[in-house]
């Protein structure tokens, strides 16, 4: 709706302006916040707050929140005859934008995603815009605010959402943001009287700006206009008011054209004119409004939208999700339903419809039951045929075949729990067979017993014995007579006390274990004297004969060899 603005001089002799010096300025405001099929755009109208405070700086403001195309057209028609006047010229536009590349558009109230020839039916060329901004540069500005990019869906459209890279014409100033910070600057920064807002807005990093940006622009004047009321009309009296109130609270019950209609024509310039002109403006432009509002009387609870949701997904109409709230995939899966049940297409549901929905789902869910529970029936029986052919033989090739070709049928525990019957009985007559090789093996007790194990039993339960009864016979032999030899020579060398503990240390030394480091030669020290001797290829007899010493002592325990 075009509003005028209210315009007089300051009483004040400081501030005013003679009339051959005042110009009337124009500004264009559209804020598209609530879409008709597609997402909403938050605080996209907030833009219109921003009236009154362009009117009192003698702006003539044409603005409408959420209008449809052909009234957004109109807005900017009437702009344009303005901006032939004007010093000034602001446009500020908030809501969802599209773009091929080099051109952009606005789109309206009724728009959905649209494609490279049906954009411009539900939308306000910028091209359009700046061209008309562009007959007074250095005070000219559009301010954009655009809805997240997300929010639409323009695959295979040719176009995408956003604002693309526009021409902008010599002296225009263009601003980017958010539709709130588009919504705070033109309340505040934008329109405050005389200021100085060019370096602000170049370095605001919240706001995009492009074209005419000096540091020092001044834009709006300093002179504030305001309305010096006239005394000498007096009002309606208190009795025109209530006749007036009650007429418009008839008016609101009804809820139609013709009441606001009958509203305006009697009272032309009352009170609620605005009211009912956007009252009527709203019914027009939507031509399922008696078919919404009978839907909401329903008062469908968000359980209940979901069971809606649900039964139309189980038809086949997808809603695009299953979340009891009714957005534009259900709105067009009601409306795909109706069409093919020969109702009136306006994607609001009506009772007798919702019954009749949920009637055909229940049937629907039946048959898949049944389709569902053929399909099993019929599974089952070739499971038991295969089962007879395979598994009901009883051999352990029929039950691995069964579960190959049927790993969760109905008869897979059984056939398992069989294959570990067999596998058991395997393993425990494997068992009892390499006991009894090791039995023979271990009665014979030769290097080729235990190889023949071995070679029969690889990871066999004695294994490791085997092996190491094999290394053992391996080993070097020592007889009787060497050992009683070599202790005889070691008694000799009288090895007792620090001698013999000077003998443990030699052997730690030497990376052996002799055990503990005590002066006594025990069993570990005795093992650690062979281990020492074979590594030396001498006979390994635990005891320190004089070949032993003289490799082992020398130098480190002055040990007396007789005989040297």
């Amino acid at each position: 709706m075009f509003q005028t603005s209210i315009r007089c001089l300051l009483m004040t002799t400081v501030l005013a302006l003679p009339m051959s010096g005042m110009a009337q300025d124009a500004a264009l405001i559209l804020g598209n916040e609530r879409y008709e099929q597609l997402d909403r755009v938050n605080r996209a109208d907030d833009l219109l707050g921003a009236i009154s405070r362009l009117e009192a700086l003698g702006f003539e403001v044409a603005s409408r929140a959420n209008g449809r195309v052909d009234a957004v057209k109109d807005l900017a028609s009437a702009f344009q005859a303005q901006a032939d006047g004007a010093d000034r010229l602001v446009v500020a536009l908030s809501g969802h934008f599209v773009t091929d590349g080099t051109r952009t558009w606005l789109l309206t109230a009724e728009a959905t995603e649209p494609d490279l020839f049906s954009v411009d039916d539900a939308a306000l060329s910028l091209d359009s815009v700046l061209r008309i901004l562009g007959s007074r540069p250095g005070k000219a500005v559009l301010l954009m605010g655009a809805a997240d990019p997300d929010d639409l869906d323009m695959d295979g459209s040719g176009m995408r959402a956003g604002v693309g890279d526009m021409d902008v014409p010599q002296g225009v100033t263009v601003l980017r943001t958010t539709p709130s910070i588009a919504a705070s600057t033109l309340s505040g920064l934008l329109t405050e009287p005389e200021a100085t807002i060019g370096l602000q807005l170049a370095t605001n990093p919240s706001i995009f700006t492009s074209g005419y940006l000096p540091a020092d622009w001044v834009l709006m004047p300093s002179e504030v206009i305001v309305e010096t009321p006239d005394l000498t009309v007096s009002g309606p009296s208190e009795a025109d008011l209530n006749a007036e109130a009650a007429l418009w609270d008839r008016t609101t019950a009804e809820d139609s054209v013709q009441a606001y209609r009958n509203y305006v024509a009697q009272y032309p310039t009352g009170r609620f004119v605005n009211d009912a002109e956007t009252q009527i403006e709203a019914i027009l432009a939507e031509p399922n409004r008696s078919a919404r509002l009978s839907e909401e009387a329903l008062n469908l609870s968000r359980a209940a939208r979901r069971e809606i949701q649900s039964n139309l997904t189980l038809l086949n109409y997808n809603t695009r999700g299953v979340d009891g709230i009714f957005g534009p995939g259900s709105r067009g899966a009601i409306l795909n339903w109706q069409q093919s049940n020969g109702f009136p297409q306006s994607s609001y549901l009506t009772r007798d419809q919702i019954n009749l929905l949920d009637a055909q789902a229940s049937r629907r869910q039946a048959e898949i039951e049944a389709e569902e529970a053929r399909i099993r029936a019929q599974a089952e029986a070739r499971d038991r045929s295969y089962w007879t052919e395979t598994g009901g033989v009883g051999d352990e090739a029929g039950y691995r075949a069964y579960l190959a070709r049927f790993p969760e049928g109905l008869f897979a525990n059984i056939a398992q729990a069989r294959l570990d019957e067999i596998e058991n009985r395997r393993r425990t007559s494997a068992e009892a067979q390499d006991r009894a090789a090791w039995s023979i093996a271990d009665s014979i007790d030769s290097v080729a017993g235990y190889q023949e194990y071995l070679a029969a039993y690889p990871r066999g339960v004695f294994a490791g014995q085997a092996n190491a009864r094999i290394a053992e016979m391996n080993a070097p032999q020592v007889s009787n007579a060497e050992i009683a030899r070599a202790r005889a020579e070691e008694g000799n060398l009288r090895l007792s006390g620090v001698r013999a503990q000077l003998l443990e240390l030699r052997l730690r030394d030497l990376g052996l274990n002799p055990g503990r480091l005590d002066g006594v030669i025990d069993e570990n020290t005795r093992r650690a004297i062979a281990e020492y001797q074979e590594s030396q290829s001498l006979t390994p007899t635990g005891y320190v004969d004089q070949a032993t010493a003289v490799g082992l002592m020398t130098g480190s325990i002055s040990i007396t060899v007789p005989g040297r």
